[in-house]
C-alpha cells in the first residue's frame, strides 16, 4: 500500500506571531544513495514536549531519518522546518539538538562532571552557571555525590543516564536517540524505558526516538512512525497502531497477528462466504460489506480468538483445527492451532483458563470487531 503522508499532530506546539508551529516538521523529505531511497518523500510534524519514536526492522530509513533530522545526512529532497525555519542546510552543531548514540560515546578520561559540563565549556559558559547546570543534572539522573567519579566506575544504566544528562545539559530544544538503551541488558533496559519516558514528561522534553524493539517503542512513544522500505506505513499512538493498523506490515510488526488472504465468494450485507485456500472455505461475519468476487486481506488478534474442543460444538461456523502445541508464559498461554490447509493459527488465553490436551481437535471463534481488514482488491 502506498506511504501515508501525516497529518497534524495533536500535541502543543510553539506558537510564531500568533500561530502554531510545531516544534518540527518534515516535509517530503528524502534521501537518494544512486537509485537507492534510504528514505522516500517523509512527512511528519512533531510537537512541543512530544515524543515521538520511529521504529521499523532494520534497514528501513529510520536512523536515515534521524540523521537527516540532526544534520549529519543532507537531504537530497525536501525540507527540515524547525518553528517554522528551514533548516534543512544548517550546521548540526547550529540546530540546537542534544543527541545520545548507542555507544553512548562519553569521555574516559573526563570525570562525570566533565562530561556533562562538555558541551556548556564548548558554548562558553561561565563556570558559576555551568556548576550549577550540572549539580541539577545529577540530582534529575540520581548521580549526586558521584560528579568526581570516571565512567568507569559506572554500571551501564547510569553510564547510559550520564549521556542522557550531557545531551541535555545547553537545554536542546530537540533530544535525539539512536538505538540508544540497546547495549542494556534486558531488565536494565526495561528499567531505563520507565525512566527516560518520566524524565522526558517532568521536563517536557521534545524527544525523536529510533529503535526496532516495538515493546520498548510503545513504552516510550506519544505516537509512533512505521517504517519499511524508506517510507512512512502509518503514524499513530500505540493503542492506535495496535488496534487498527492500515495495512499487512503494521499488522505484523506491532504485536502477533493471524494474517489471511482469502477470495469472497458470496457477500450477502457483512456476513461472507470466504476462501482462504482450496481445502478451506469458511463463512464469516465482517465488520463492513465488501464485495463478492474480491480478494481480501485481514487480520485477527491472538487475544480476540476463543478455542473450543470441538465435541462440544454444534453447528459447523469457526475454524476448525488440531491443536498442535501450546507455550506457558505464566499469565498468559499460546496455543498453536493446524487448519485444514496448513496454516497455523496463534490463539492466546490467559494462564487461568482450563488447558486443552495437545492434539485435540479444535473449534475457533472471534467477533466481528477482532477482524480488522487490511486490503481489498479485485481478483484479476
Amino acid at each position: 500500500m502506498p506511504a501515508r503522508r501525516e497529518q497534524r499532530c495533536p500535541f502543543q506546539s510553539a506558537q510564531r506571531n500568533g500561530k502554531d508551529m510545531s516544534t518540527l516538521e518534515l516535509d517530503a523529505v528524502s534521501k537518494r544513495y544512486d537509485d537507492f531511497y534510504a528514505a522516500k518523500r517523509l512527512s511528519l510534524e512533531v510537537g512541543f514536549g512530544e515524543s515521538v519514536v520511529f521504529l521499523g526492522p532494520s534497514g528501513c530509513g529510520k536512523t536515515t531519518a534521524l540523521r537527516m533530522i540532526a544534520g549529519f545526512v543532507t537531504p537530497t529532497e525536501g525540507r527540515i522546518l524547525l518553528d517554522g525555519r528551514d533548516i534543512t542546510g544548517l550546521s548540526p552543531r547550529l540546530r540546537n539538538m542534544g543527541m545520545v548514540f548507542q555507544n553512548y560515546a562519553l569521555f574516559p578520561s573526563m570525570t562525570i562532571a566533565e562530561n556533562i559540563a562538555f558541551g556548556l565549556r564548548q558554548r562558553r559558559e561561565s563556570n558559576q552557571a555551568i556548576r550549577q547546570r550540572v549539580g541539577q543534572l545529577l540530582e534529575l539522573i540520581k548521580l549526586e555525590g558521584r560528579g568526581d567519579s570516571f565512567c568507569n566506575e559506572l554500571s551501564g544504566g547510569q553510564q547510559q543516564r550520564v549521556a542522557l544528562a550531557r545531551a541535555l545539559a545547553f537545554k536542546p530544544q530537540i533530544l535525539l536517540m539512536d538505538e540508544s538503551l540497546s547495549a542494556l541488558d534486558l531488565k536494565l533496559r526495561e528499567e531505563m524505558q520507565i525512566e527516560l519516558r518520566r524524565l522526558q514528561r517532568e521536563m517536557s522534553i521534545t524527544m525523536i526516538f529510533v529503535t526496532h524493539d516495538q515493546l520498548e517503542a510503545m513504552t516510550l512513544a506519544d505516537r509512533i512512525v512505521v517504517m519499511n522500505g524508506g517510507e512512512i506505513q502509518q503514524v499513530g499512538a500505540p493503542p492506535d497502531l495496535y488496534g487498527r493498523p492500515e495495512n499487512e506490515f503494521v499488522a505484523s510488526f506491532i504485536g502477533k497477528n493471524n494474517l489471511f488472504w482469502a477470495d469472497v465468494i458470496e457477500a450477502r450485507g457483512k456476513t461472507s462466504t470466504l476462501r482462504l485456500s482450496e481445502q478451506l472455505t469458511v463463512k464469516l461475519e465482517l465488520p463492513l460489506p465488501v464485495a463478492s468476487g474480491s480478494r481480501l486481506a485481514f487480520g485477527i488478534r491472538p487475544e480476540r480468538i476463543r478455542m473450543t474442543v470441538a465435541s462440544q460444538v454444534s453447528g459447523n461456523d469457526g475454524l476448525v483445527g488440531t491443536l498442535t502445541d501450546q507455550q506457558f508464559l505464566g499469565n498468559i498461554t499460546h496455543h498453536f492451532v493446524l487448519l485444514g490447509d496448513g496454516k497455523t493459527v496463534l490463539v492466546e488465553t490467559s494462564g487461568k483458563e482450563e488447558r486443552v490436551a495437545t492434539g485435540s481437535s479444535v473449534v475457533l471463534h472471534f467477533d466481528s470487531d477482532a477482524i480488522r481488514i487490511l486490503d481489498q482488491r479485485s481478483r484479476a
